[in-house]
C-alpha cells in the first residue's frame, strides 16, 4: 500500500487547494503587507468611465450646443407682414399677433385667422431665440407702423402671449404716440396660479434643469427627449407593473418630434421658453392692466378682448375662469372696456380649430370693437380732466 494509500480517508476528503493558499498568504514573508490591487484595480475602472464621459461630452458639445449656441446668438426678434385689409379702407390700423409657449413664429396662427384683416394690416411677432424684451418689441412695432403710417394698434396674444401682448401694450399706449384700439387674449394665464398644476409642474421642472445642466438652453438632443417625454402618454402604456412601449407609435411621435421641433427653424430654443415660462412667474399683468385703463391725452384706454372655451375643462393648461374673473376686476367691465367671448375652442388653438375662432371674432368681436371705437372717438375728444 502506498504512503497515500495509508493515509486516513478524511484527511484525503478535507484538502482544499484554497485552504492551502490562504495559508500561505498567512504564513508567507508577504504577511501584513496590504495590497493594492483591487484598490489600484478600482482607480483604473474610475479613470476609464470619466475619460469616457469626458469624450462623450466633448462630443456634445461641439456636435450639439457650440453649434446652435452660435446659430441662436445671430437672432433678433422681427415682424413678419401676414395679411392686408380685407376692404381695402383699414389701411391705418395693424394687427398684430403674439404666439404662446413652445413657439417662435406667430405667422401660421395670424394666418389661421383671416378675420384680423377686418381690422387693418396683420403681422406677427417672431421672438429672438436668446429671451424676450418687451421693451424692444414695442419699439419695434411702434417704428413699422410709423414708417407704414399705421395709427392704431391692436395686439393679440395666445396663451403666454398674452402675457407678453400686455406688457407690450403698456409701453405703446404710455410711452408712444400710436393708438392703442385693443389687446385680445386668447386663453391667457395673467399668473402662475392661472396654469393649471401639471402644466406648471413641467414649465417649473424644466427651469430647474436650466440652473444645473450644461447646454441644456442651445442642446438638440436635450430637446427632443423633453419632447417625447411630453408625449409619452401617446406610446406608453400600463399593463401590471411595468410599463409597455408601444414601438410603431413611438416610432411616429419621434418623426413628429424631429420634423416639428429638434430640426425645424421656427420651433423655440429651450432658452426661448424659460424666457416665456418666468414671464408667467413674473407676470406683472395686474399693473400693465391698471395702466391700460388710464386714458392718455386724445386717446381713451383700450379694450380688452378675452377668447376662451365654453366649458372650461377643454383647456387642459389653463384655468380660464381664474382668467376671467382676473380681468373683470382689474380691467373692469362696467365700462364697456371688457368683453368675454366663449366658443367651441380648446387651449390657443386657432390652427386646430378655425372655424370656431373665425365665428367667435366675426360675430361678436369686429362689431364690439368697432363700437367701442366709436365711442372711444368720442369721449377722446371731450377735454381731459386735470
Amino acid at each position: 500500500m502506498s504512503p497515500i494509500e495509508n493515509r486516513h480517508p478524511s484527511t484525503v476528503s478535507d484538502w482544499s487547494d484554497s485552504r492551502r493558499r490562504a495559508r500561505l498568504r498567512e504564513t508567507g514573508p508577504r504577511r501584513g503587507r496590504t495590497s493594492w490591487r483591487h484598490p489600484r484595480t478600482a482607480l483604473l475602472r474610475v479613470t476609464a468611465l470619466l475619460l469616457a464621459g469626458f469624450v462623450v461630452f466633448a462630443q456634445y458639445w461641439q456636435h450639439d450646443v457650440a453649434p446652435e449656441r452660435d446659430r441662436l446668438s445671430r437672432t433678433e426678434p422681427a415682424l413678419l407682414p401676414v395679411a392686408t385689409p380685407a376692404d381695402g379702407l383699414s389701411w391705418d390700423t395693424v394687427v398684430v399677433d403674439l404666439v404662446g409657449l413652445g413657439n417662435l413664429n406667430a405667422s401660421d396662427t395670424a394666418a389661421a385667422l383671416p378675420a384680423l384683416s377686418e381690422l387693418g394690416v396683420v403681422w406677427a411677432v417672431r421672438y429672438d431665440q436668446n429671451g424676450i424684451d418687451t421693451r424692444v418689441i414695442a419699439e419695434l412695432i411702434v417704428r413699422a407702423a410709423q414708417m407704414s403710417g399705421l395709427r392704431n394698434v391692436i395686439l393679440v396674444g395666445h396663451s403666454m402671449g398674452g402675457v407678453i401682448a400686455l406688457e407690450v401694450a403698456r409701453h405703446i399706449h404710455t410711452g408712444s404716440d400710436r393708438r392703442l384700439l385693443s389687446v385680445i387674449l386668447d386663453c391667457t394665464p395673467l399668473d402662475l396660479d392661472s396654469v393649471r398644476r401639471e402644466s406648471r409642474g413641467r414649465g417649473e421642472d424644466l427651469v430647474r434643469w436650466m440652473g444645473w445642466l450644461p447646454g441644456v438652453r442651445e442642446s438638440r438632443t436635450l430637446r427632443t427627449a423633453a419632447e417625447l417625454y411630453a408625449r409619452r402618454d401617446r406610446f406608453v402604456t400600463h399593463h401590471g407593473a411595468l410599463p409597455t412601449v408601444d414601438w410603431p407609435r413611438f416610432g411616429t411621435a419621434l418623426d413628429e418630434v424631429l420634423r416639428q421641433k429638434t430640426f425645424s427653424a421656427d420651433a423655440a430654443s429651450n432658452g426661448l421658453i424659460e424666457a416665456q415660462f418666468l414671464a408667467i412667474v413674473a407676470s406683472g399683468a395686474g399693473n400693465d392692466l391698471r395702466a391700460l385703463r388710464e386714458p392718455r391725452p386724445g386717446r381713451a384706454r383700450p379694450a380688452i378682448v378675452l377668447l376662451r372655451p365654453l366649458d372650461p375643462a377643454d383647456d387642459h393648461v389653463v384655468l380660464v375662469d381664474r382668467t376671467q374673473v382676473t380681468l373683470t376686476a382689474e380691467a373692469g367691465a362696467r365700462d364697456g372696456a371688457l368683453l368675454v367671448v366663449s366658443g367651441e375652442i380648446g387651449h390657443a388653438d386657432p390652427r386646430q380649430r378655425p372655424a370656431a375662432y373665425d365665428a367667435m371674432l366675426t360675430e361678436r368681436v369686429l362689431p364690439f370693437l368697432a363700437r367701442y371705437q366709436q365711442t372711444a372717438r368720442g369721449a377722446a375728444a371731450l377735454p381731459q380732466p386735470r
